[in-house]
């Protein structure tokens, strides 16, 4: 997978984590693509969720979009 597609892979992400916790910022959603730790802080600070509890959300998110999942077609293939 190339860095638009996984970048494209987490822009969905992102819609659907807005639509379940909208009382995070766009800032603290992006903390989710680097800075786990702190994202999992904000999730306990503003909504009181665990951070077992928000992984598990996340990866439904990432089943429930047919684009996000990874597949054989992600992996890089070898170029002659």
């Amino acid at each position: 997978m190339n860095r638009d597609q996984a970048e494209g892979k987490f822009d969905q992400i992102k819609g659907e984590i807005k639509k379940a916790w909208g009382k995070l910022t766009d800032d603290e959603i992006m903390l989710y693509d680097g800075q786990k730790d702190l994202f999992f802080g904000k999730m306990k600070e503003k909504y009181g969720l665990a951070k077992d509890a928000v992984e598990t959300r996340i990866k439904e998110f990432e089943k429930a979009c047919p684009t996000c999942s990874s597949t054989d077609t992600d992996k890089p293939t070898k170029v002659a």
